[in-house]
């Protein structure tokens, strides 16, 4: 197959939605843990301070799927480049490195939303029983 610029072009706009929802759960969480902070710093509760816990060992997941999610996107940049050039054999290896750190950010974002979902799991117990 002939890599042509249109084609990590169309990255563009995927991994640009991906990132902005990545920023959106790391503000939404940034705001729960300083509402969490606050609970704690009056109440000294242990449940709470597991949950920032948690909530600390999601936002390094998140910022692990960003930072993925940007290598991903400036791959795919040079790989236009590459392609202006006419490096056509480090262009198809560029490419192809970049495709691998988009796998490895929805991969990161796959097991964020299961401990939020675990986390929510565990919340509902609490208020059932």
């Amino acid at each position: 197959m002939e890599l042509t610029l249109s084609i990590p072009a169309l990255l563009f706009p995927a991994i640009s939605l991906t990132m902005l929802a990545y920023n959106a759960r790391y503000l939404a969480i940034a705001a729960l843990i300083r509402q969490l902070h606050q609970k704690y710093r009056e109440t000294e509760s242990t449940s709470v301070g597991r949950q920032v816990k948690q909530l600390r060992k999601r936002l390094t997941i998140i910022k692990n799927m960003q930072a993925t999610a940007i290598i991903s996107f400036l791959l795919s940049a040079i790989t236009m480049f590459l392609i202006y050039v006419e490096m056509t054999v480090m262009a198809n290896i560029v490419f192809g490195i970049s495709l691998v750190f988009l796998m490895i950010s929805l991969l990161l974002s796959l097991i964020e939303v299961q401990l939020s979902t675990k986390a929510l799991s565990i919340q509902l117990g609490d208020m059932e029983g």
